[in-house]
């Protein structure tokens, strides 16, 4: 995985989620709805998964806790409740991930608010606190955690303490927060979701935090699973995956983040120095520390990444929408970043086992790419 440079697409199956996913799925693959006392075990053991996520975001009703497919499923699941129960306006940040941004202008219409963000990718609070200022009707605020592409960390206890002031709900996609920063807080937030492929864990599993009064929210409707909130049979091995992998790392970010932060700057100035006229996207701003958005000097980014693939790296052109005016990020565009700039931007996100070794060799390779390019 030296090479891998793109973990905020997927990370690999951690070796704490594949033991714990072989011992699930070899001893307890029973259907938990079942009434033998194996399928009991089971549904005991779901529990005890909710009560092991609780204590690592400090919710105190683990009952709260649905266990599903994953973010995308989730921010969806939420979106659709409010559109459906609710008449209120629905204020989203600028720079949302699509499953949260599409959804909402899918399902809200002109109930939607787009909060704007600054020039380095961050929420701007006033407009937040204007928002709530000046509407009477708001059925729900929404504020990401962590940019997906350029890593800026928003300021999502404010937005919270805002919202709580006016006693509006609060939405909180975490997907790119948890596993790379401390989770603890989170739940105090009404609605939080997250991904367990983002931190280790397996794909298409994942995780809904309910408000502790939420009446009558149904995700997916035909069983009675999960209090018939989320139909479908509980993927107890890959829940149990998720947490293991989840608790391994917890203890160690802390010390992790503050360590990666100053490997970043220096991959950043390296990179500076060997390709020249780059620029680092939310320069300035508290990122995550795993994430580099840079923009290129010159040449389209699928050049550059089919380039660095054949050196033997992956890494990302930003998003699956920032490939120009056919399909410009959201993101960028929020950030008032130019079509140009879109189209020759590289996202570059490391690991938790990524080393200065590993980032030196990434640095040689992009000056051997803006050689060959001719800058």
């Amino acid at each position: 995985m030296h090479g891998y440079f793109d973990y905020n697409a997927t990370t690999p199956l951690s070796a704490a989620a594949t033991e714990a996913w072989n011992t699930a799925s070899r001893i307890h693959w029973h259907n938990a709805s079942s009434l033998y006392r194996e399928a009991a075990v089971v549904h005991q053991l779901l529990d005890d998964m909710r009560s092991d996520l609780a204590d690592l975001v400090d919710c105190d009703e683990p009952d709260r806790i649905l266990f599903n497919s994953g973010a995308t499923e989730a921010n969806n699941a939420v979106l659709s409740h409010i559109a459906r129960t609710t008449a209120g306006k629905v204020a989203i940040s600028a720079i949302e991930h699509p499953c949260v941004s599409d959804c909402a202008r899918a399902l809200l219409g002109d109930r939607l608010v787009e909060l704007p963000v600054n020039g380095r990718g961050v929420l701007e609070l006033d407009a937040l606190a204007e928002f709530l200022s000046d509407q009477s009707d708001i059925a729900l605020v929404s504020v990401m955690a962590a940019n997906n592409e350029c890593g800026t960390l928003q300021p999502w206890q404010q937005a919270l303490k805002l919202c709580r002031e006016r006693e509006v709900p609060f939405h909180c996609d975490a997907a790119q927060w948890i596993g790379k920063l401390p989770a603890l807080g989170l739940g105090d937030c009404d609605y939080l979701t997250g991904s367990a492929h983002k931190f280790g864990g397996p794909k298409g599993t994942g995780f809904l935090i309910l408000p502790e009064d939420e009446m009558g929210f149904r995700s997916l409707i035909g069983g009675p699973q999960q209090e018939e909130r989320r139909a479908g049979t509980e993927n107890y091995p890959a829940v149990a995956a998720m947490l293991a992998a989840w608790k391994v790392l917890e203890p160690r970010l802390d010390a992790l983040a503050q360590e990666r932060v100053q490997l970043r700057a220096w991959a950043e100035a390296a990179l500076t120095s060997v390709v020249p006229g780059i620029r680092i996207v939310g320069i300035g701003a508290d990122r995550l520390w795993n994430t580099i958005l840079c923009i290129l000097p010159a040449h389209d980014n699928r050049r550059w990444l089919t380039r660095l693939n054949r050196l033997g790296f992956c890494v990302s052109t930003g998003s699956a929408c920032s490939s120009g005016k056919e399909n410009p990020s959201r993101v960028l565009q929020a950030m008032d970043y130019t079509y140009e700039d879109m189209g020759r931007t590289l996202r570059i996100s490391s690991g938790w086992e990524t080393s200065k070794t590993d980032w030196e060799v990434l640095v040689k390779a992009m000056a051997e790419v803006s050689t060959e390019l001719g800058g």
